[in-house]
């Protein structure tokens, strides 16, 4: 019986969660996991700017070489704190340690993409604007106080946000303040870069899985037609 009244209730509910998350309109990211030059500049970016406080823990460093790098531009390009290339993709940040300066542990990256989907992340790397109140001095328009800080500012520059009424409803705007080392364009670039190595991360076979499913339906489909052709064959004189 409290199963069933439990069930009610959150059917009751639904629709609320159906409105709240139509809420905010997500841009969508230009998502493209077999462009090997744009995974390799998102891994570049990755690991300069993500990694001292997220992990991959589920992605070792030499399975980039699916995406054209050699185990010398691996060690290059990629491994900044003496790792090996075998190894597992791990911060350096001690779990202790990010609570106490953030309040919460950064979350591991590896299967981010897959609970909050890349126009979620897009959107995000996106929408930071100087928040004064809060303890970082940052937040985020799709993630109301976000313990996170604005760790590519220099890149974006200073958004601050512009709140307005619109025919009876408030209207949240983010205006760019103070430039950074990158134009508009350039930063959406660069955020398309980051966003589509992190759904790579989440699943790094799915390019070779889906070549293998063409192959496979393919001959699936040619088994069938000579199975027919021998079914033809087998029957022909059988009356």
């Amino acid at each position: 019986m409290r199963l069933i009244k439990f069930l009610l209730f959150f059917i009751s509910l639904a629709p609320t969660f159906v409105f709240a998350s139509t809420d905010i309109k997500l841009d969508k990211a230009p998502i493209d996991t077999s462009d090997d030059a744009s995974l390799q500049r998102g891994a570049q970016s990755f690991v300069n700017y993500c990694l001292t406080c997220h992990g991959a823990s589920y992605m070792r460093y030499n399975r980039h070489q699916d995406i054209g790098l050699s185990n010398q531009e691996i060690s290059e390009r990629l491994i900044l704190t003496g790792q090996k290339v075998g190894d597992v993709m791990f911060t350096s940040m001690k779990k202790s340690e990010a609570e106490e300066w953030f309040g919460v542990a950064p979350p591991d990256l590896s299967v981010i993409a897959r609970s909050r989907g890349a126009d979620w992340l897009y959107t995000y790397l996106r929408s930071f604007y100087r928040d004064e109140s809060s303890s970082s001095g940052w937040n985020n328009l799709i993630f109301d106080k976000v313990a996170m800080p604005h760790v590519l500012y220099q890149l974006q520059g200073l958004q601050t946000l512009n709140v307005k009424s619109q025919d009876g409803l408030e209207v949240k705007e983010l205006n760019l303040s103070v430039p950074g080392l990158l134009s508009k364009e350039e930063y959406d670039n660069f955020a398309a870069d980051l966003v589509n190595y992190i759904v790579y991360l989440g699943e790094p076979h799915a390019n070779y899985r889906k070549k293998l499913g063409a192959f496979v339906l393919i001959f699936l489909l040619g088994m069938l037609g000579l199975t027919y052709l021998l079914k033809r064959e087998y029957w022909r004189d059988v009356h």
